[in-house]
């Protein structure tokens, strides 16, 4: 079953895959290091995890597989879930890929030893209402693509 876990500490697409899930009857699981509010639904479940700082991430690797959805900007976790065969959206829309997941962790290294020698500040772009646009037109794909590879039983 198709099932959707948000790497939720810092999601600001949320509210959208929760309706994005309610109409197609996903399961959405939201995993945080703290309390998050979620709606009160059968088919949306807050997962709370005690421990480090991958703690969640953990989680979701250990819990999401081959047909589920992955929401996260973490390229590390990203890689990890695409290992297990799992669709990987950042909340911007854009895809972790086997094709590009190499290259966001060499830009993510690159960034960070920069970062480090004071070469660079600042992060990413602000979010942008775009950005939810696109994000809304994937995760629909991604989960009309998911169903046809593996219909209901």
């Amino acid at each position: 079953m198709l099932d959707v876990f948000i790497d939720a500490d810092a999601c600001p697409v949320k509210d959208e895959v929760y309706r994005v899930a309610k109409r197609h009857g996903l399961v959405v699981y939201v995993v945080s290091n703290s309390w998050i509010r979620v709606p009160e639904s059968a088919d949306v479940r807050a997962i709370v995890v005690k421990g480090d700082f991958d703690a969640a991430d953990d989680w979701i690797v250990e819990h999401a597989g081959a047909d589920d959805i992955v929401i996260s900007s973490d390229i590390p976790l990203a890689a990890r879930c695409l290992q297990k065969g799992a669709a990987v959206l950042r909340p911007n829309g854009r895809p972790f890929t086997e094709d590009n997941i190499g290259d966001a962790l060499a830009s993510r290294e690159l960034l960070s030893q920069l970062r480090e020698l004071g070469e660079v500040s600042g992060g990413p772009a602000p979010f942008a209402a775009r950005d939810r646009s696109v994000f809304l037109q994937r995760l629909e794909e991604a989960i009309q693509t998911l169903r046809r590879k593996s219909p209901p039983p």
